[in-house]
């Protein structure tokens, strides 16, 4: 890895380090609390340019809310975490009014077995390797287009979709969404 994605991953780290210094302890006997897997915090995918910041974001009302800025990735806190026998649901933005090409941009230039890292709120690196890169046509199918990509799964899966196609001015939204899905490594 370079040494930029090094300092940031060690920089990240030490944000992270202090929430994991309050661990709960038990004693003898004591039943431990089921735990859920880890929150993501960072992703980066050298294939698609991407080293970024995650931030938690809602599905509110069957919509996807869109990540806070351009060069942040989403999480939606409704899908799955990382390490959980489920789909772990991101977003990014293609491109961003004022700003350009954004933090997802380059996503659709994917191929199979691509790597992507995704680093987790317990400090741990998760690996995941490229299964499919699809464009999803949705303008005229609304949000039961991308249900199928991002319902739950049965194993761990990663999902990553942004916007694609063509631009619909009169309707101020692109026609498609590139979809990634990858599947972990080592686990």
């Amino acid at each position: 890895m370079d040494a930029r994605w090094t300092r940031r991953r060690l920089l990240r780290a030490a944000l992270i380090a202090p929430a994991g210094l309050a661990l709960p302890t038990t004693t003898a006997g004591a039943v431990e609390p089921a735990t859920r897997g880890a929150k993501p915090v960072a992703i980066f995918i050298p294939a698609a340019k991407v080293d970024a910041p995650i931030e938690t974001v809602r599905i509110l009302e069957g919509r996807m809310i869109d990540p806070s800025g351009p060069f942040v990735v989403g999480w939606y806190r409704e899908s799955g975490r990382l390490a959980e026998p489920d789909n772990v649901v991101m977003a990014g933005h293609l491109d961003y009014w004022g700003v350009g090409r954004a933090v997802f941009y380059h996503l659709g230039a994917l191929d199979e077995g691509d790597g992507i890292t995704i680093l987790g709120d317990d400090n741990v690196e998760y690996a995941y390797d490229v299964e499919w890169v699809r464009r999803i046509r949705t303008i005229d199918r609304g949000p039961e287009a991308i249900r199928e990509v991002v319902d739950k799964t049965a194993d761990e899966r990663l999902t990553l979709i942004t916007c694609g196609g063509d631009f619909d001015r009169e309707l101020g939204e692109y026609e498609e969404r590139t979809v990634v899905r990858a599947r972990p490594l080592g686990r």
